[in-house]
């Protein structure tokens, strides 16, 4: 990107505000309160339990962007604007806006990470460490469920008994390959504090009887045996080499001999400066991580056969999260 002059930079540097203004709207849950009635600048801060002049500073903030409207000392959401902002099923990102606001005061200590080479200590939002870990479920369902249908009829390699979904959360992408292939059963393998978001979801969904849900932690349990096909989604790049090639082997002593592994994730050209957003994604670990990041396909494929896996491929192609690499467990594993 060609760089035209000092007031580029200084637009880019003036970006941080008005991330800052949604995020504190997203955790202090002011879009969920204005969605109800209008509310005075006051009233909102009494029901929130914040201070007053800093509730009226942020509701005009948030007004002057257009989020909110004003009419005389009442503050409201537009009606184009609840449904994107307000909790509940898409359109909603308030989900994403939180785990935004998360990624936000971590990126904000990126000069002493730097210095350091250790991860932000950006702690907990207003809201809390449970909060947190539930607004990122939600915003990786959110993510997935724009995209998680067609690219499984892209990618499915068909044939197909059980897929293990590592990491699965709430089971968004396991309802799509489970959409895909009537006759197929799923393992979903998750911390056991995510393990009730998946019940629900699959429950709702009239799947549950297909779904055996397992709680662990992937970094250290076996996992599941006893699919074919393990998916592994936007896992690789929270985990340093080390900790994808431990990963790798728990994927291949699971899986059945000749059984497959696809892997959704960000992957880098040999230079490791394109695709662009791979790059700042790869930030997004260094403040967010103890050793992640994003990988190149010959590192992939070099974890892979070393932990006993062949026909290493890059079946689909993309500039974002969206890339797969395929692999097949040879019969005697690694």
């Amino acid at each position: 990107m060609e760089i035209r002059n000092g007031e580029q930079l200084l637009e880019w540097m003036r970006g941080f505000q008005v991330p800052c203004v949604l995020a504190a709207g997203a955790d202090l849950d002011v879009f969920n309160l204005l969605s109800a009635v209008p509310l005075s600048a006051a009233e909102a801060a009494e029901r929130l339990r914040c201070d007053v002049r800093a509730m009226t500073v942020l509701l005009d903030a948030l007004t002057g962007i257009g989020v909110l409207v004003k009419t005389e000392d009442r503050y409201a959401l537009p009606v184009a604007v609840a449904p994107l902002v307000v909790d509940g099923p898409p359109p909603s990102v308030a989900a994403m806006l939180r785990h935004q606001a998360n990624c936000l005061r971590r990126w904000s200590q990126l000069p002493w990470v730097v210095q350091s080479g250790r991860p932000a200590a950006a702690g907990t939002s207003v809201r809390g460490a449970e909060a947190d870990q539930a607004s990122f479920i939600g915003a990786m369902h959110d993510i997935a469920n724009q995209i998680a249908v067609p690219l499984i009829g892209e990618i499915n390699p068909g044939g197909f008994r059980c897929v293990l979904d590592v990491g699965g959360g709430s089971g968004t992408w396991t309802l799509a390959w489970l959409g895909a292939a009537p006759e197929a059963r799923a393992i979903l393998f998750d911390l056991p504090a995510v393990i009730p978001m998946a019940r629900e979801r699959l429950a709702a969904c009239g799947v549950a009887d297909r779904v055996q849900l397992v709680a662990g932690d992937f970094y250290s349990d076996p996992l599941p045996r006893g699919a074919d096909l393990v998916w592994l989604s936007a896992i690789i790049h929270q985990n340093s080499p080390a900790e994808n090639l431990a990963l790798y082997h728990r994927v291949a002593e699971a899986l059945e001999p000749g059984g497959r592994v696809l892997i959704r994730d960000i992957v880098m050209d040999e230079s490791r400066t394109a695709p662009a957003a791979g790059t700042l994604f790869a930030v997004n670990m260094l403040v967010g991580t103890p050793g992640g990041g994003t990988y190149t396909l010959s590192e992939i494929r070099n974890g892979l056969e070393s932990a006993g896996f062949d026909d290493v491929q890059l079946v689909r192609r993309d500039a974002g999260m969206h890339a797969i690499v395929s692999a097949r467990r040879k019969h005697a594993a690694g």
